[in-house]
């Protein structure tokens, strides 16, 4: 095996095939790069490596990470550790769920770099960088930059409402809009206002507490009610927008497959000059009464062929939560395409001929 240099600015690796079908990679780390920042606490992050890659023996020594197993695996295991190292070196930390992702990334086709999708900033804000996560995350972001209406569809945890309030804000404060408007659906309060306690606000407020819940991490939470004040957020009910021309603001519409039809064009067309709107929803949990059909699940097929509209999907492998979370949408996934029928519960037609980020 050949010698590297560890005063390289990048990590320089060999190679020496010590048998037909397994080889042995040299990894130097710069010596700018905390090994500890590398490795994780208790080298949690080389464990992870190994994890996932079980018939390949990865071993840290000062700065050096050597790897030996089957070749094919081997070849994997130096990229992702490249690719490990230029993450660290943007300042992303490292965890195991970072690791995990990034194999994915590596394992996907066409593979991806990791690198560029962790490393691809939206928003600094109170100490903290909102990245992508994930491909699918990254590509949403992206169709949000190149058209005035992204749809972001997927299930819970995928990040689609919390990405574009981030987007959101980045254009606020870059005086790309004047103004950021939020919204959604109160379909559980439906006509039934009049029975809950309160005023319309204190009974409107539950179903949008999660968007100033996004807002609050993005924003200095003691300037958000002087934003609102001077209504350059507002947070308020869909059927405030109705009559309404929304020129140059970021509007988001979240829990969209919980608008009719009729609700969904209503909204589309207060689109004002200057405007981005961002409509997120998860077809596959409409809380609309029967016989009500979702603007969401229909919108798509209306707007096929439409320029600078474009439907983003996302997948239980963008889901950013809880292990658990991504195995439960798989597990509910399969269950619906067991019924009778062979088709979800409450989902869109199967065989749908749109994929993640189709352009329209």
């Amino acid at each position: 095996m050949s010698s590297t240099s560890a005063a390289s600015d990048r990590p320089v690796r060999s190679a020496t095939p010590t048998t037909k079908h397994t080889s042995e990679h040299r990894v130097v780390v710069p010596a700018h790069v905390p090994m500890v920042a590398l490795l994780g606490s208790r080298d949690a992050v080389l464990r992870a490596v190994e994890d996932g890659f079980p018939g390949v023996d990865v071993h840290a020594r000062g700065n050096e990470i050597s790897v030996h197993g089957p070749a094919p695996e081997v070849a994997i295991v130096a990229r992702l550790l490249d690719e490990l190292i230029e993450v660290v070196e943007s300042g992303t930390p490292l965890t195991p769920e970072v690791v995990s992702r990034s194999v994915a990334m590596l394992a996907g086709t066409p593979a991806q770099r990791p690198a560029e999708v962790l490393t691809f900033d939206i928003l600094s804000s109170r100490g903290r960088t909102i990245r992508p996560k994930t491909v699918g995350q990254k590509h949403y972001v992206e169709a949000i930059d190149a058209n005035t209406i992204t749809f972001g569809i997927g299930p819970a945890g995928t990040g689609k409402t919390y990405l574009a309030m981030a987007k959101a804000v980045q254009a606020l404060q870059a005086k790309r809009v004047n103004r950021i408007i939020l919204t959604r659906p109160a379909v559980e309060a439906g006509e039934k206002l009049g029975y809950l306690p309160g005023g319309l606000s204190e009974k409107i407020d539950p179903y949008l507490r999660p968007l100033y819940d996004a807002l609050h991490d993005m924003v200095d939470p003691d300037s958000i009610p002087k934003l609102i004040e001077s209504a350059t957020i507002e947070v308020a009910p869909l059927a405030y927008m109705r009559g309404r021309s929304l020129n140059d603001s970021f509007i988001i519409l979240d829990e969209a497959q919980n608008t009719s039809a009729e609700q969904m064009k209503m909204f589309l067309t207060r689109l004002g000059f200057g405007s981005t709107m961002v409509i997120t929803g998860d077809a596959t949990q409409v809380d609309l009464p029967n016989g009500t059909t979702s603007g969401l699940r229909v919108v798509e097929d209306i707007l096929t062929g439409v320029d600078d509209v474009e439907f983003c999907r996302l997948t239980s492998s963008d889901v950013v939560r809880h292990r658990l979370v991504s195995d439960i949408i798989d597990a509910y996934a399969r269950w619906d395409t067991a019924r009778p029928g062979g088709g979800p519960a409450d989902g869109p037609p199967r065989g749908s001929r749109h994929e993640r980020g189709s352009r329209r």
